[in-house]
């Protein structure tokens, strides 16, 4: 039922695939997964999509026939508020953005949810330090 929610809403809204993920936080093909039931999005993603389409998470999973406009701001979505945090950082910007999509990580994200933007950042940067140590082991 989601799967197909999903895609009536993003027709109805006159929006790509590529357009909702992009504003997602996710890759096309991500998001394509859930239009087809190959994949779903985690609550933080669900609750984003159900305000991104202006209705409520029971209508979305199919509990519920009601739409029920639902308004969140986009500065609710998690995802939104990292990148912020980020803005001012290309580098870690574009870390993150390579970075969410790891299923390894998920827990993290989630937990960086409650955290101030310093905080965040910090997080990421350990991150990176990280990644960064490890790619230059295997050089």
């Amino acid at each position: 039922m989601l799967s197909e929610r999903l895609k009536e809403l993003r027709k109805e809204k006159d929006v790509t695939q590529s357009e909702v993920a992009k504003e997602l936080g996710v890759d096309r093909s991500t998001y394509g997964k859930y239009e087809t039931g190959d994949s779903v999005p985690d609550l933080d993603k669900l609750n984003w999509l159900a305000g991104y389409f202006k209705v409520s998470t029971d209508y979305l999973l199919g509990r519920s026939n009601i739409k029920a406009s639902v308004e969140v701001s986009s500065k609710e979505s998690p995802i939104n508020e990292i990148e912020e945090s980020l803005r001012n950082d290309p580098d870690l910007l574009t870390f993150w953005k390579d970075m969410q999509e790891r299923e390894d990580l998920q827990l993290l994200f989630k937990q960086t949810r409650n955290m101030s933007p310093k905080g965040i950042k910090q997080v990421i940067r350990v991150i990176k330090a990280i990644e960064d140590e490890e790619d230059s082991e295997f050089e």
